[in-house]
């Protein structure tokens, strides 16, 4: 990466409530901050990450609150 522009690389895939779907990413910046990109559907729950992430990086994108968001109909 270069440090002179803020880039990101994708670290886990966020699966949909079904199991089925990528639904989202996980990134992490070249500034150490995690941020979460969502598919074209926008946010949706999600049921798991993959790879799993330790719990400091779960706490940092509230991994808690985006399994309890609503399903989407796919």
């Amino acid at each position: 990466m270069n440090e002179d522009k803020v880039e990101g690389v994708a670290i886990a895939n966020l699966i949909a409530a079904d199991e089925n779907r990528v639904v989202g990413w996980v990134y992490r910046w070249n500034t150490g901050a995690l941020a979460v990109l969502w598919d074209v559907d926008g946010p949706q729950r999600v049921s798991k990450l993959c790879p799993d992430l330790c719990d400091a990086e779960k706490a940092e994108i509230d991994f808690a609150s985006l399994t309890q968001l609503p399903c989407r109909e796919h």
